[in-house]
């Protein structure tokens, strides 16, 4: 199983940015997939989840409105369109796959003026 997250960089509050998750080594249209988040001094954290079909299972109340999860299982790639960014949302971005336990490396986003 490999996760490669892209798309992280320093934006400025109010930018934009969209994550990508390659994923190779298994059949990744069978599997729910999840974006998670760490924070300098914090807890990783779920942002949102989503079916192997396509439906969004879970966003995060924080980026409600701001951010969205989707997938296209013909490329093998999750995303996630972050609109809107706060520096509040610079943490490393993880791709997880929950039932296989598989993490990618992270990518980093940084919000800051």
């Amino acid at each position: 199983v490999q996760l490669v997250e892209t798309g992280g960089d320093s934006v400025q509050p109010g930018g934009s940015l969209r994550l990508s998750c390659v994923a190779s080594g298994f059949t990744f249209s069978n599997y729910l997939m999840s974006w998670y988040r760490e924070a300098p001094g914090k807890k990783r954290e779920l942002v949102a989840s989503i079916g192997n079909a396509g439906a969004v299972l879970y966003l995060q109340d924080s980026v409600k409105g701001r951010f969205t999860v989707s997938r296209v299982n013909a490329k093998n790639t999750l995303y996630l369109q972050m609109n809107s960014l706060k520096p509040e949302d610079t943490a490393v971005y993880y791709c997880y796959v929950p039932s296989l336990g598989s993490w990618g490396q992270g990518t980093q986003v940084t919000v800051s003026s």
